[in-house]
């Protein structure tokens, strides 16, 4: 302990009366400096190569949370329970009296978190401990912090060590300050929450506290700690998006950069990804769903790109540069990339052949293992015999991603992921999205309000029908008033007007399947063209208005993309008929959602944004609320 305390004190840091409590009293605890460490203590030291995260619930007996083996390529760990294999969008309780929109810990539980939290630290203090520093950022813009877990999760604690920067204690940069602490107790899922997921937030006067009663990362390790940093931005006046984001080369030089938008599973992963050719070396576009026909273009050359965000983009005031153009840069560490897309060798080679090789050990979750195997990334482990779990993920370092941009980035193009079911005049729906639109503004700002979760998503709970992820598709993770996030998104977009926007589905067009190859496409065209700029002619307003503008036609190195990809009413199994049902589910949809908004908080100029949606205007009005040239 007072190693510890000597180092922080060296570097003018004095950690929080809670934790000094805790590490001074608990059974032991471990410094851990690297993620080398860590990932020794995963399977219990460095002669092992399987180990059991088990503890004994009162009740219960023991429970087996995760199985780790030590692979060649890493760790990789597997839940023993299906649901806790991904996130639940539930998650999130809020035990502090500062602003905020979601629920009270008090009002969804019935009792004061005062309590729990004190029941937490007597479980820590009995229990062997890994404790590291991390911090949540980049460029020293973020929150440092302190991760106090127990040493046989320290899978999980690798996971989070890796998703932020480690800090060794050895060597705390001189800026360094305990803005958030992450405590981990996976048992109290069980004593108290019934087996549920709960991340619950304590924000302090200058501390942002996370008690993680899980061990699946993704809602406390990864979006608990983009929680903590959308606080500080709440506070500064910035956002840290929901993005990925890449910038591409064409095969003639042209360089455009792309931010893509979306909930989870609306490609923000996918956008880094290559173009995979069919063996005769042509394109698959899609696959009609009623007749089997399949529709195939060929594309001689493909661009290059060099990845810049996976998932959280820092939109901080001091990147920009006055030219008019958002400028971003990665908030994160690692990748937590998900890979339910890669079924077979072959779908994704890039990646495949980062993860086999790794310089550094990877983390792997919900992938076939045996202990000292080389996991592949193709081979998902099963949720129940013969369906495969949904959610398989690998945590990636950034800085072994090759062509990897790190410094900001200015935004040509912000597209937005939306994932689209079938659509067809037998059975309509909002599947009505062409390959690409183009969005004036005000559109822009429309549906990173209403962010639709959308069909099928794999990585959380219950990721079926519409829904909404909510304001800038980071609500879930957020802490505090959903129009003030409304307000700081408008006035970023108002404020970066040379940054053009777009509408992308994936998974289905009309009734033709097509994965996420419209935003692959778009990728494709839009940079041999530059910054979303299209002749008059090439586009209309949409049937839909919510859809911006629809491409009249759309040619790439001579390929042209048939109408029915564009227009959907084009296709004969869906029609006007079916279209015009699909865009009133849509209204339906953002009446419902936007009505939230209308508060007096709300920005002057989105009211009338708003006001104007409901009353159902044209194109051309939005066009007018924010003019661009």
């Amino acid at each position: 302990m007072s190693q510890l305390i000597s180092q922080l004190e060296k570097a003018g840091i004095t950690l929080p009366e809670e934790v000094l409590n805790l590490l001074s009293s608990c059974k032991s605890y471990t410094v851990f400096d690297t993620v080398e460490q860590l990932s020794i203590a995963a399977v219990g030291g460095k002669d092992n190569n399987t180990f059991e995260v088990s503890y004994d619930i009162p009740g219960k007996g023991v429970v087996t949370e995760a199985i780790v083996h030590r692979v060649s390529n890493g760790i990789a760990a597997n839940f023993t329970e299906s649901y806790m294999r991904r996130r639940d969008p539930d998650t999130m309780a809020i035990a502090d009296d500062f602003p905020t929109d979601k629920e009270l810990f008090e009002g969804k539980f019935g009792y004061k978190f005062d309590s729990l939290k004190q029941e937490t630290f007597e479980w820590l203090k009995g229990q062997d401990l890994a404790v590291f520093l991390y911090f949540a950022g980049r460029e020293n813009i973020g929150v440092g912090g302190i991760a106090i877990a127990p040493v046989n999760a320290a899978f999980f604690a690798m996971g989070l060590a890796m998703l932020q920067v480690m800090v060794p204690t050895t060597d705390i940069p001189a800026n360094f300050n305990i803005d958030s602490v992450i405590y981990v107790a996976p048992t109290f899922r069980h004593t108290h929450f019934d087996g549920k997921q709960i991340v619950v937030h304590n924000r302090v006067e200058d501390r942002h506290d996370i008690f993680a009663y899980n061990l699946y990362p993704g809602p406390s390790a990864k979006k608990g700690l983009y929680g903590a940093l959308l606080t500080k931005g709440e506070k500064e006046g910035w956002i840290t998006a929901h993005c990925s984001t890449v910038q591409a080369v064409s095969p003639y030089d042209n360089i455009t950069t792309f931010m893509h938008e979306g909930a989870s599973g609306g490609g923000k992963s996918e956008m880094l990804q290559h173009i995979i050719r069919e063996p005769n070396g042509q394109v698959l576009i899609g696959t009609n769903t009623i007749t089997d026909e399949r529709r195939l273009i060929n594309l001689p050359l493909f661009s290059s790109f060099n990845p810049v965000t996976d998932d959280m983009a820092m939109c901080h005031p001091s990147f920009q540069m006055g030219n008019g153009k958002l400028r971003v840069m990665d908030a994160e560490n690692s990748w937590f990339i998900r890979v339910d897309g890669v079924k077979e060798y072959g779908d994704d080679p890039t990646l495949e052949k980062i993860t086999l090789k790794p310089p550094t050990p990877l983390l792997f979750l919900n992938i076939k293992s045996h202990p000292d195997s080389t996991v592949l990334i193709w081979d998902h482990i099963e949720d129940v015999p013969g369906k495969t779990c949904p959610n398989p993920r690998v945590i990636l370092p950034r800085n072994i991603v090759p062509n990897v941009i790190g410094h900001a980035v200015s935004v040509d193009v912000r597209s937005f992921g939306v994932r689209t079911p079938p659509s067809s005049m037998e059975d309509p729906n909002y599947g009505i999205i062409g390959m690409f639109h183009l969005l004036p503004p005000a559109l822009g700002w429309l549906w990173r309000l209403v962010s639709p979760r959308g069909h099928a998503n794999p990585s959380i709970i219950g990721g079926t029908g519409m829904g909404s992820e909510g304001v800038g598709s980071y609500w879930p993770f957020a802490t505090g008033k959903m129009v003030h996030h409304a307000n700081m998104l408008l006035e970023q977009i108002i404020s970066t007007p040379e940054t053009r926007f777009t509408l992308v589905p994936n998974q289905y067009i009309g009734v033709w399947k097509v994965g996420f190859k419209p935003q692959l496409m778009m990728r494709e065209y839009l940079t041999r063209r530059g910054n979303a700029r299209l002749r008059k002619d090439q586009y209309q307003p949409a049937r839909c208005p919510l859809l911006g503008y629809e491409l009249n036609y759309l040619t790439i190195e001579g390929a042209k993309i048939p109408s029915r990809f564009l227009q959907v009413y084009k296709q004969p199994e869906v029609e006007k008929k079916g279209y015009d049902e699909g865009a009133d589910k849509l209204y339906d949809f953002f009446k419902e959602e936007l009505a939230q908004y209308l508060t007096p908080d709300l920005h002057e100029k989105g009211r009338e944004i708003i006001e104007a949606c409901l009353r159902g205007a044209t194109v051309e009005e939005y066009e007018a609320l924010i003019p661009v040239e």
